[in-house]
C-alpha cells in the first residue's frame, strides 16, 4: 500500500509540476498565428496595432550630423509648401498615434544613432535614434551604465525624452532627470541648444512634449557606474509594501534598482505582491549577455493571456525563480538589457496595450483597494501590474510625479473588436477617475480614450503648453494624434 502511495504521489507531481505547465507551454506556442502583419507601403502603425494611418510620406535620417540637418530643413520645407504635417518617430512604443498624423510626413530617426563617452566628466553624446540597448553595450566597455530608462531597453533616446519616460532605478525622477541638454531643430530650422540654464523653457517643453516643438538631435546624458548587484526579493500583502519598500529599499544605500509585482491570479487578486530589489555588493561584475533566449520566459507569458492557469503558473513559476535567485548576482547592465521581445505577442486577433497610474505613496493602499472592483468587473484580460518608485521632479510642463509616486504599469490584452475598444475606453476613464481621486495621474503615451476635461485635471499645465506650442510652432507643422485630439 504505502509503495502505491508512493507511485501515485510521484504520477501527481509529475502531472502537476512538469507536465501540465509543459503541455500548457507547447499550447501557447502551438495556438500562436504564425501571420506577420506587415504594415502596407505608405502606411505607418505603432505598438498598438491599432493605428495604421496613410501618410504622405516616411524618411529615414542620415547618420551623420551634417547631412541629417541639410536633410530636415529640406523636409520642413517641403512640408510647409505641400501644407503639410510632420510627426517624428523612433523605435514607436507610444500607442495613440503620437508618431503619425493623416497624409503628414513622418520622419524616422532610429539611423541617427552616434554615442561618444567623455570619460573625464562621465556625460555620453548619443545620437537622438539610438536604442539604450546600444548605449548599454557601448557603455559597458567603459564600466558605465545608463542612468535612467525605462524597463525595457527596445526604446530610443528621443523617444524616451520625448514622453519624458521613467525607469526602475531607485530613489530617481523621471528620464529627464539624466538631460544635462540637447540640440533641436526647430520649426524654422534653426539650431537651438536646449538646457536648463539655455532656452530652459523649450527644453521643458520638449522634455515630455512628444515631439511637438521640434526635433531633438543630439542629446548630453549623465551616465552611472556599472555595478555588480545581488538580488533579493520579498514575498508580501500590498498592504504591507509601502512600510516594507521604506524599511528594505529606501532606507538601504545599498539598493540600486527596484520593482513590485501584484499578483492576478482570480483566487489571490491583487492580495499578493512581491518587492523585488537589487542591492550593490563588491563582488565581480558579470559579463554583459547581449543575446539571452527568452523564449520560455516569453511563452510562459503568453500563457497567462486568458488563463486563470496561466497567470497562476506564471505567478508560482516567479515565486520560485525568486526563491532560487536570491543572493544571485547580476550586472547592472545586464538587468537594464531586457528586450521587449521577452513579452512580444504573436496573435494578430489580438494587441497588448498598456496602462501608467501615479499615485502619491500615502495613498498606495487606497488606489489598490479603489481598482480592484474596477479590473474585476472589466471585460478586458489584466495580464501584469509592475510597480516602480518614481520620485518628484519639476522638468518639464505635462508633469506626472509633482512629488514622489508609485508608478502602477498596467499591460492588458484587448482582443482588435470593436467591443473590446469600447470596454477599454470604459475601464480607461474608471481608472483613471480612481488615480485622480487618489491625488494621482495618469501617462499620456497611451491610447486616446480619456475625455479631455480629465486629462487637464491630470495635468493642469496642459492649457499652457498648448498655448506655448502656438508661440513656439505658430503654424503648427509639428503635429499628431495626440495633438490633434487634445490641443
Amino acid at each position: 500500500m504505502r509503495k502505491k502511495l508512493l507511485w501515485i504521489t510521484a504520477l501527481l507531481f509529475l502531472l502537476i509540476f512538469i507536465i501540465f505547465p509543459v503541455a500548457h507551454v507547447l499550447k501557447t506556442k502551438w495556438h500562436e498565428n504564425k501571420e506577420t502583419q506587415e504594415v502596407p507601403e505608405g502606411f505607418t502603425n505603432d505598438a498598438s496595432q491599432l493605428n495604421l494611418t496613410k501618410v504622405d510620406s516616411i524618411v529615414q535620417v542620415p547618420e551623420d550630423k551634417s547631412s541629417i540637418i541639410i536633410q530636415l530643413k529640406s523636409i520642413l520645407q517641403y512640408a510647409k509648401t505641400k501644407k503639410l504635417k510632420v510627426s517624428i518617430a523612433g523605435a514607436r512604443h507610444t500607442m495613440g498615434g503620437h508618431t503619425m498624423y493623416p497624409n503628414g510626413v513622418v520622419i524616422d530617426m532610429l539611423s541617427y544613432n552616434h554615442m561618444e563617452l567623455d570619460t573625464s566628466t562621465d556625460i555620453l553624446t548619443i545620437g537622438s535614434g539610438a536604442l539604450w540597448k546600444d548605449a548599454l553595450k557601448y557603455l559597458d566597455k567603459f564600466g558605465k551604465s545608463v542612468a535612467i530608462m525605462q524597463a525595457f531597453s527596445s526604446f530610443s533616446v528621443g523617444g524616451s525624452i520625448s514622453v519624458n519616460g521613467h525607469g526602475w532605478q531607485k530613489d530617481l525622477p523621471p528620464v529627464s532627470a539624466s538631460v544635462l541638454s540637447f540640440s533641436l531643430l526647430n520649426p524654422d530650422g534653426e539650431i537651438l541648444n536646449c538646457s536648463r540654464t539655455e532656452n530652459s523653457e523649450v527644453f521643458r517643453l520638449v522634455t515630455g512634449g512628444y515631439g511637438l516643438f521640434g526635433i531633438i538631435l543630439d542629446v548630453k546624458l549623465k551616465v552611472a557606474d556599472n555595478r555588480a548587484l545581488r538580488y533579493h526579493s520579498i514575498i508580501l500583502h500590498p498592504d504591507d509594501y509601502v512600510n516594507a519598500y521604506m524599511k528594505q529599499v529606501a532606507n538601504n544605500p545599498k539598493v540600486n534598482l527596484v520593482f513590485g509585482r501584484l499578483c492576478v491570479t482570480t483566487k489571490h487578486f491583487l492580495e499578493e505582491a512581491s518587492l523585488n530589489y537589487f542591492e550593490e555588493t563588491n563582488a565581480e561584475i558579470p559579463e554583459l549577455k547581449l543575446n539571452n533566449n527568452n523564449e520560455l520566459k516569453r511563452l510562459i507569458f503568453r500563457g497567462s493571456v486568458d488563463s486563470e492557469y496561466g497567470k497562476r503558473l506564471r505567478w508560482e513559476l516567479e515565486s520560485f525563480m525568486n526563491n532560487t535567485s536570491e543572493n544571485k548576482v547580476y550586472s547592472r547592465n545586464e538587468l537594464l538589457n531586457d528586450d521587449v521581445s521577452m513579452i512580444e505577442n504573436r496573435d494578430s486577433s489580438s494587441t497588448d496595450l498598456l496602462h501608467e497610474y501615479f499615485i502619491p505613496v500615502r495613498n498606495f493602499k487606497a488606489f489598490i483597494d479603489a481598482i480592484k472592483p474596477i479590473l474585476k468587473n472589466s471585460g478586458i484580460d489584466l495580464l501584469n501590474i509592475t510597480i516602480r518608485g518614481v520620485n518628484g521632479n519639476s522638468d518639464c510642463f505635462l508633469n506626472y510625479a509633482e512629488e514622489d509616486v508609485f508608478g502602477f504599469v498596467m499591460l492588458f490584452n484587448q482582443k482588435k473588436t470593436s467591443e473590446q475598444e469600447t470596454e477599454m475606453k470604459r475601464l480607461t476613464n474608471l481608472l483613471v477617475d480612481a488615480a485622480l481621486n487618489c491625488g494621482g495621474t495618469y501617462y499620456l503615451p497611451y491610447r486616446l480614450h480619456v475625455e479631455k476635461d480629465k486629462m487637464r485635471r491630470a495635468y493642469p499645465n496642459a492649457d499652457t503648453f498648448f498655448r506655448l506650442k502656438l508661440k513656439y510652432d505658430p503654424d503648427e507643422i509639428f503635429s499628431n494624434e495626440f495633438y490633434k485630439y487634445y490641443k
